[in-house]
C-alpha cells in the first residue's frame, strides 16, 4: 500500500448491490463510465481497488471491484474515497478546467474588486454553477453562498496562475453586447482534491 502524493478525487463508493460485492458509486469523471480509463483507483489509506466489471444501471454505475468480494466487504467500503494522481489525469483544453483547480479561487468583478472565493462547483441537472462565498466590507468571508451559472458570458477570465476567476454580475451581463460567446465552459472531468 502506498499513499498518492498528489491525489484527486475520481469516485465514491456507495450502497452495496447484490450479495457478490459489488458496489454503487459516484464518478467524478464528466462520462461517469471513464472511471475505468485511469485503472486502479487508491484510497486515502493507500489501499488499491482495480475495476473487473462495471455497467450502468438506471442512471446508476455499479462497479464490481477485485478486492471486494462479500456483501460485508462492500458495506465496510460504504462512504470510501477513491483517488488517482494528477499528473494520470489528461491535459485540459483552454476553456476546460479540473474543479479542484477552482476550488478558493478569488472571485473578482468587472472593476477587478475582490468579491468573494469559489466554494464549490455544482450542477443540479442545467449545467455547472460557481458556489461563491462573499467577502464582507470587513474583509471576512460570508456564511451565505450564492451561484452563479459557469458560462464564457458570466466568466470571461480564469487565471490560475494567479489564482483569480473574473465574473460579470448578473445585473451587468443584460446589459452586455447580445453578440458575446454564450458557450459553456468544461469541466473535465469533474474531480476534486483530496
Amino acid at each position: 500500500m502506498s499513499k498518492l502524493q498528489d491525489p484527486v478525487l475520481l469516485a465514491k463508493i456507495g450502497a452495496p448491490h447484490g450479495v457478490r460485492g459489488q458496489v454503487r458509486v459516484t464518478s467524478f469523471t464528466q462520462d461517469p463510465m471513464a472511471i475505468d480509463d485511469y485503472g486502479p483507483l487508491t484510497s486515502k489509506d493507500g489501499q488499491s481497488f482495480t475495476i473487473t466489471k462495471f455497467h450502468l444501471a438506471r442512471n446508476v454505475l455499479v462497479v464490481t471491484f477485485k478486492e471486494l468480494t462479500t456483501r460485508e466487504l462492500a458495506q465496510n467500503a460504504r462512504g470510501l474515497e477513491l483517488f488517482i494522481e494528477r499528473n494520470c489525469l489528461p491535459r485540459n483544453d483552454d476553456d476546460e478546467f479540473y474543479i479542484n483547480d477552482l476550488i478558493n479561487l478569488d472571485v473578482l468583478d468587472e472593476d477587478q474588486i475582490k468579491i468573494g472565493k469559489i466554494h464549490g462547483i455544482s450542477n443540479f441537472g442545467a449545467g455547472d454553477l460557481l458556489e461563491i462565498t462573499p467577502i464582507l466590507e470587513n474583509g471576512r468571508t460570508g456564511s451565505k453562498t450564492w451561484f452563479l451559472e459557469f458560462t464564457k458570458i458570466n466568466v470571461p477570465k480564469i487565471n490560475l496562475e494567479t489564482h483569480q476567476v473574473f465574473i460579470v454580475h448578473p445585473t451587468q451581463i443584460s446589459e452586455r453586447d447580445s453578440d458575446d460567446d454564450e458557450s459553456s465552459i468544461t469541466i473535465d472531468p469533474e474531480v476534486q482534491d483530496g
